[in-house]
């Protein structure tokens, strides 16, 4: 077609292209078009399984990390854990009827940075971008390491390999996640209603046994766990009690993260999903804490409390004991698939406004943020390695950017409905900022906006408590991270702003043509792909001049005279370098010649590159043409291009008579 304004014709064609083929074909999946990512979403059902399976396996570790704190009070101070459990639980009620709301106001998904973007302000957002991002990795670290212990627990030989074996289930859920939201989300749902099924029979059977009189209690309980000196029971000690056990919360925000991998109507779907997760939540860690107090479990190590729970209630290691930390140890390693979900598609929104690399909003071969999904995975498992997969030690890095997130969220729900108060009936209000969304009448904005005024005000206490209550277990490192995690965003914002400004064409006159052109063509040795560079040299300009370093007198001797031979009448300059430099007079010399250059003349380096019949070929060279052309980039106004010349052992020499 021609474009009737400037009359440039532009051509479209498709690209017949087919991926071949190959070994990551085999690992992750055919390459999905474009096309497909409609039919990539999810039901309710998948959706459980992708978004839930984080705060679901939190069940399996936060009665045992209130216990932990507990237990610096003697074993008398469990009694607490239960009414602790019941004020988490009314939290988790208060948090999911904030983000029911949420679901609905932002149907294009992403939770508390889009809320925070779009009614706080850019710096709010980028510290709820940083605060996910860190519990995102942190939950795959826990997560990770939880199911580990959970092993350990049934086979106490494997203890000294929990980090090994931590590392490979991270690379496992990394490698499932590669192959798609819609095939990660189908493999991981089997795993986790198994998990909810096993779960709700296990504390069926507890209770009934326990109305039943027939529970009793732990036998042959492993050395109880003390992390923190004897002390008495204090309501500080609660405090920091009831901040291990809301790690049961983390997780609960993934849904309004992930609103647009669920099918239509995406926010009712999601919506759904979200209250069926806290539901079964608020359920089992009610039921698990009861239970474990009832039979003196004991926090441990060696053993976790859960174990202690299921061996009690089957009277012994049988095979419903098995099954149930099998069931255990699978969703824990399958919560991960939750930040493998939500990660990416976080990094993917603050790359599209600049806070973060643009190379992680690309997706994948297969419609997923495949490069958020492998830094995530490298990340946690730095941390698992620096942790040696402890989660007494992960646990005080963990939610409090969760709550931080949740706070600035429900903060900015809540001046969204004082906004949408003053919206007349049939009236939208579009307001001119990223991410904004169109704000409409609502009759029921004051009760809204107490629920969420009311959820920021109780999660900041959480957070604050968090902080304090941990701050000498390692909190203290989250808390100068995420000013660091922000600080780089706006690094990196600065630059993407500075190289806009540098590349628009706003305002921008067309300089002078291009006169004159003068080729410098670096000269190692005279051979094939030597004349090859020389022959393009000659198609750019009439002025070319080969420069051979000279670091050995008898290879110089032998390049001049070949040079006499096969330069076609080309100029050659030798640099002698009496320190064996080879770059530095190189690059010493080009500026010295863009230096004294006529104006609109343009300085052009041709640089030989021969490229070896196989990859692991290059391996056995010293690969100068790619140091060169490094180096010649940060030269100003001097134009480089690579030549190269592809090397078969099939190439033969032309004989040239003289």
């Amino acid at each position: 077609m021609i474009d009737e304004e400037s009359r440039t014709t532009v051509l479209r064609r498709a690209a017949t292209y087919q991926p071949p083929r190959s070994w990551r074909t085999w690992l992750l999946g055919r390459p999905l078009p474009t096309a497909d990512a409609p039919h990539q979403t999810i039901g309710k059902k998948v959706g459980l399984a992708v978004f839930a399976s984080d705060a679901l396996s939190s069940t399996a570790y936060a009665t045992q990390e209130m216990l932990v704190v507990l237990a610096g009070a003697g074993a008398a101070a469990f009694v607490f854990s239960f009414p602790i459990s019941i004020a988490i639980v009314i939290l988790l009620a208060i948090v999911t009827i904030s983000y029911e709301q949420t679901i609905h106001a932002y149907p294009n998904g992403g939770g508390s940075y889009i809320v925070s973007y779009d009614n706080l302000g850019r710096t709010p957002a980028m510290v709820a971008g940083a605060a996910l991002l860190t519990d995102y990795i942190l939950t795959v670290a826990v997560s990770i390491s939880s199911g580990v212990a959970q092993i350990t627990s049934a086979f106490p030989d494997l203890f000294p390999w929990r980090v090994v074996i931590a590392v490979g289930l991270v690379l496992f859920v990394m490698v499932v996640n590669l192959r798609g939201v819609k095939e990660s989300g189908s493999l991981f749902a089997i795993p986790t209603y198994f998990f909810v099924v096993m779960m709700f029979i296990t504390v069926g059977v507890g209770l009934a046994r326990y109305l039943a009189g027939t529970l009793g209690v732990v036998t042959d309980p492993p050395e109880i766990e003390m992390i923190h000196e004897a002390q008495a029971v204090t309501f500080f000690l609660l405090l920091k009690a009831f901040s291990s056990g809301t790690s049961a919360l983390t997780g609960v925000e993934a849904i309004s993260n992930g609103i647009p991998a669920f099918k239509e109507p995406k926010s009712h779907n999601a919506g759904i999903t979200l209250i069926w997760m806290s539901s079964i939540l608020g359920v089992l860690l009610l039921t698990i804490t009861f239970l474990s107090q009832q039979i003196g479990a004991v926090p441990s190590v060696m053993e976790t409390v859960f174990s202690q729970l299921a061996r009690t209630v089957y009277n012994g290691t049988g095979i419903m004991y098995l099954l149930m930390i099998a069931a255990t140890t699978v969703i824990l390693i399958m919560a991960t698939n939750t930040s493998f979900a939500d990660f990416p598609r976080l990094s993917a929104l603050l790359a599209g406004d600049g806070f973060l690399p643009r190379y992680l909003a690309f997706r994948g071969s297969r419609l997923v943020f495949s490069r958020g999904i492998i830094f995530l995975a490298l990340v946690a498992i730095v941390l698992i390695i620096l942790f040696r997969a402890s989660v007494t030690a992960l646990i005080p890095l963990y939610a409090i950017g969760v709550f931080l997130s949740f706070t600035l969220s429900q903060a900015g729900m809540a001046l969204r409905w004082w906004k949408t108060g003053k919206v007349m009936r049939g009236e939208q209000v579009d307001e001119l900022h990223a991410h904004a969304t169109p704000l409409h009448a609502d009759e029921r904005w004051r009760l809204k906006m107490i629920v969420n005024a009311v959820g920021a005000f109780l999660t900041s206490i959480v957070a604050l408590v968090f902080a304090v209550t941990k701050f000498r277990d390692g909190a203290w490192i989250v808390l100068i991270l995420i000013p660091a995690i922000v600080f780089t965003f706006n690094t990196i914002h600065r630059h993407y702003q500075g190289l806009a400004k540098s590349l628009s064409l706003d305002s921008y006159a067309a300089p002078p043509g291009i006169m004159r052109k003068r080729v410098v063509v670096p000269v190692s040795g005279v051979h094939q792909g030597t004349l090859h560079a020389l022959r393009f040299a000659r198609s750019l300009s009439n002025d070319i001049t080969a420069v051979h370093v000279s670091v050995d007198p008898e290879q110089t001797e032998r390049v001049r005279q070949k040079w006499e031979l096969w330069g076609e009448g080309v100029r050659l300059v030798i640099l002698d370098s009496p320190f064996r430099l080879l770059h530095e007079p190189l690059m010493d010399y080009i500026a010295s010649v863009a230096e004294h250059r006529q104006p609109n003349e343009v300085i052009t380096v041709v640089v030989p590159e021969f490229v070896p019949e196989h990859w692991w070929q290059n391996l056995l060279h010293t690969q100068a043409a790619l140091t060169l052309r490094f180096a010649f980039r940060s030269m100003p106004d001097v134009v480089i291009m690579d030549v190269p010349y592809q090397v078969s052992h099939n190439n033969h020499p032309q004989k040239v008579s003289t």
